[in-house]
Parts: structure tokens; C-alpha cells; sequence
């Protein structure tokens, strides 16, 4: 495709040339690539022009400013965000209903439940985020939550041409704030809670919610529905700001105006719900445990409403909903019948709702494994410590993806917040104890790495699934006082 189509209205510094691919990664470049040399926080893109002009790159696109170009050089003071648009235009064709949903917590359960609620409905759907990309066919991983603005396109395309019509997606704040959705074209947005994560990357709440905001404020048309739970601080800000931006909000949850939940009755792996809809009193059985699950089955009912699906078939899904893998997931039961649940909360407010959400399901006590990853916000450590002494019976710290920092300093930093807790480093050991101490009416929570299926100890990639090691501990009965089934 000839560049001055990709970049219109862009202005082209020099002549014309044909692209057959874009890419920001120099050692992807190819004769007739489009180089991005983007800024970045680690790494400066335009550190390796030299290099893709060497491996044959057509042309350069960058920040204004760089001077004698031997190529054609388009410029642009938001370089990242031409860069989305051309993947759009290069990679062209996506599913004609599109959702992004964003938040701390839910996305991927929210975007499942809604991929499921198509399904039922007869629509050909699709999703994807932090498990991958999921159809009828099954899961594909994928790198990012939100993936390089090609990546996405790539994969819009491809679902496209599979004849895939409704796609829901997560929306990361590191993709939003990266500009990676600006080529994509939204028939619906939701946002479920903000709550502190990523504090490596923004300086604090007010540019966390900033960065989520441009969902709402920037990248919809007007008039695009915006499922919204309204019970934080932040969703009634978002909810105002989005409804300013002329969209077309609902809001959901227990505060919510036009979805209220006003009852839940916890049963043994389900909850009977009782919804407020439109002044109407409905009641139905939603086959999850876990109040967070209700949040965001709630969520879901609302996009796939306002994506044509009617209110009936809507609701006759959410009855039959399937949970998601590393969220609440139920690995397995002790021959006593205590069940062993894997999930990926990993922030206070993901652990504290977790916890809480097992609580009205168990009768005896809560015991959970949990750790907090390295090179990432260590602020949050001790305070995830603190919610697991509040709420659970007993505490196990262990190692959740130490990365680059040593694992004894990261569980000394959780254990301030809980100094009672037990603190085994060895994950597998950890989860085995936790196992071991299960008696009958008892809960085993293994908390913060979820799906995953590797344990990042510096930079390598060891195989591990928290998932796995519990089920392969029921069966052989290591270390579990023979109670196992």
C-alpha cells in the first residue's frame, strides 16, 4: 500500500513509496517496511534507525525533528498514535461489533461472560486480552493484554476473515495510554473498578484513571453505548465524564440506575440474584461463586444488550455461564470435600474481593497462598498483606514471579502487612502445605498468578501452573495427610 495512503492526512516528507509492513521492533524490519522509531520509557526507537535502514526499511516514521533522512520520513508530535492508524489502514477489516472494556479488576471474566452471551445469542464471537484470543475453536495465546497496535490488527483481521462479527477486548491502561486501540473502531466500552496497580508505570491514582479515561473521553463516537459499575468513587467519575462526552451510559451494579443487583443468596458453587432492570424485579441463578463474578456477569449483561442481543436471551446466558480459567477456578476438592480455588488477583482490592468472595461459600476456614510480583509496584506488598490477615484464617507468603528482585526481600515487604502469616518461598512447597492443612468445611485460595503458565525468576521462564501443581498434589497425595480424592 503506497505510504501517502496510510498516513492521509498526514503531510509525506519526500517521495512516494509502496509498504508492505509496519513494525517498531528494528529486528523485524524487511526490504519495504515501515520503521516506527518510537520513544519509550526503556529504549528510544530512534536509536536504531540506522539499523532498519540497513535491513532494508522504505521509510521512517518518528517524532519531527530528525534530520537528513535517505528515506522517506514521516514525522508526527504523537508518533504512536499515526503508528495505530497506519496498522489499521495496512491491516484492514475487523469484526463490525467491537467492545473494549477496561478497569483493575474483571476485564478478561467481563469480555469471557459477554463472548459467551454472543454465543447463545447466535453471534459468531470472539475475545481477547490477558488469556488470549478465545472463539468457539478454543484459547490462542497472546504477548500483551493489549496487544502492538499490528498485533492487534493482525488479529482483528484475521477474526474478521473467519467471520467473526462480535469481538470483545481488554483495554489495558499501558495500551491506552500508548494509543495501541486509536485504530480501532468501537460500537461499545465498559469499565468495572479502579484500584491501585501499575504504580511502576503511572505516578498515582489521578494518571491511572487518566490514562483509562481516554476510552471514554477519545476514542468513541458519540453516542456509543458505556456500561459502567457505578458502586466505586471512580466509575461515577468515569459515568459523568463519559455521559459530558455525549455516550450512552448505563449504569450497573449495586448502585447502579439502570441494572441494580438488590439481593444475592450464596449456595454452595452458585448464587441465586435478584436484579432491579428497567424498575422490574428479575430473578435468576448465576452457576459462579464469588460476588466479584455477579459484577461482572452484570457487566457483561448490560454490553450484550446494548450490543443487540435481546434482554431475554441475555439473561437465559447469564444462567448458564461457564467460569474462566484462573478466575475462582476450581482446581480441585480434598476427599473431604474442601475445594482448592486458583485465581489471579494480585492487587489488594483483586485479593480483598477474592477473599470476600469465597467467605459466604465456606463454612470452616480460609486459608491462602499468595505473593507479589518483582519489578513491579512494591507499594502495594504489604498492603495485600494486610487484606490476607484480615480476612483469611491463615496466611501462606510465597513467590509470585520475583523477576529481577530477590524473592526473600518481596516476601519481607507482604509480611509487614502480615506479620502472623506462615512464609514458605517455594511455591509448589507452599501450595502443598496449604493443602495439607485443609480439613472438611475449609477453602484453599492460591492467589496471583491465575492462568499463567511459567514463574519468572529472572529472566527466565520456568514452567509452572499454579493449577496443575495443586491437581497433580490431589491426585499423588504428597504432603496431604491422604485426604485427597
Amino acid at each position: 500500500m503506497m505510504l501517502s495512503h496510510l498516513i492521509a492526512p498526514q503531510t509525506l516528507m519526500g517521495h512516494d513509496v509502496n509498504v508492505t509492513s509496519l513494525t517498531s521492533d528494528s529486528r523485524a524490519v524487511r526490504t519495504g517496511s515501515l520503521f516506527a522509531a518510537l520513544p519509550g520509557t526503556i529504549a528510544d526507537g530512534r536509536d536504531y534507525i540506522d539499523s532498519a535502514l540497513k535491513s532494508g526499511a522504505t521509510a521512517v516514521l518518528s517524532l519531527p525533528g530528525l534530520p537528513n533522512m535517505p528515506v522517506p520520513y514521516v514525522e508526527s508530535p504523537k508518533p504512536r498514535q499515526l503508528y495505530a492508524q497506519i496498522a489499521s489502514r495496512l491491516h484492514a477489516g475487523q469484526p463490525t461489533t467491537m467492545v473494549a472494556a477496561t478497569g483493575t479488576n474483571g476485564k478478561s471474566s467481563t469480555i469471557e461472560f459477554l463472548r459467551q452471551i454472543w454465543d447463545y445469542a447466535g453471534k459468531n464471537s470472539a475475545c481477547f486480552g490477558t488469556l488470549g484470543v478465545t472463539t468457539k475453536q478454543g484459547t490462542k495465546p497472546l504477548k500483551h493484554t493489549t496487544p502492538d497496535a499490528v498485533a492487534l490488527h493482525q488479529t482483528l483481521q484475521s477474526l474478521a476473515k473467519a467471520g467473526v462479527t462480535h469481538t470483545g477486548m481488554e483495554a489495558s491502561s499501558h495500551g491506552l495510554l500508548q494509543y495501541r486501540l486509536d485504530g480501532v473502531n468501537l460500537s461499545a466500552v465498559g469499565f468495572s473498578n479502579l484500584t491501585q496497580d501499575h504504580f511502576d508505570y503511572h505516578e498515582n491514582m489521578e494518571d491511572y484513571f487518566l490514562a483509562k479515561s481516554r476510552l471514554f473521553t477519545e476514542l468513541c463516537a458519540n453516542g456509543i453505548p458505556a456500561v459502567i459499575n457505578v458502586d466505586g468513587e471512580y466509575g461515577r467519575r468515569m459515568a459523568k465524564m463519559a455521559s459530558e462526552n455525549g455516550l450512552d451510559v448505563m449504569r450497573v451494579g449495586w448502585s447502579g440506575d439502570d441494572i441494580r443487583i438488590a439481593e444475592l443468596t450464596p449456595r454452595a458453587s452458585s448464587q441465586d440474584l435478584e436484579l432491579v432492570w428497567d424498575g422490574k424485579r428479575i430473578k435468576i441463578e448465576l452457576p459462579l461463586a464469588g460476588e466479584f463474578q455477579v459484577l461482572n456477569a452484570v457487566s457483561a449483561l448490560g454490553l450484550a444488550v446494548k450490543t443487540g442481543v435481546t434482554k431475554a436471551s441475555a439473561l437465559q446466558a447469564v444462567a448458564q455461564l461457564t467460569g474462566v480459567a484462573g478466575r475462582m477456578e476450581l482446581a480441585g476438592r480434598t476427599t473431604q470435600g474442601a475445594p482448592i480455588f486458583v485465581d489471579f488477583a494480585h492487587t489488594p482490592d483483586g485479593l480483598e474481593k477474592l477473599l470476600r468472595g469465597v467467605r459466604p461459600h465456606t463454612m470452616g476456614r480460609i486459608i491462602v497462598v499468595f505473593g507479589c510480583g518483582g519489578d513491579r509496584d512494591p507499594d502495594k506488598r504489604p498492603k495485600m498483606g494486610a487484606v490476607a490477615a484480615q480476612l483469611a484464617d491463615i496466611a501462606i507468603v510465597t513467590d509470585d514471579n520475583p523477576r529481577t528482585e530477590v524473592p526473600a526481600d518481596i516476601r519481607a515487604a507482604v509480611l509487614g502487612g502480615c506479620p502472623d502469616a506462615l512464609e514458605i518461598g517455594d511455591r509448589a512447597d507452599a501450595i502443598a502445605h496449604g493443602i495439607s492443612l485443609l480439613n472438611q468445611n475449609d477453602c484453599l485460595v492460591i492467589a496471583g498468578k491465575g492462568h499463567e503458565q511459567g514463574q519468572t525468576v529472572g529472566d527466565k521462564i520456568i514452567p509452572f501452573s499454579d493449577v496443575e501443581i495443586a491437581k497433580d498434589l490431589l491426585t499423588k497425595g504428597q504432603r496431604t495427610k491422604g485426604l485427597l480424592k
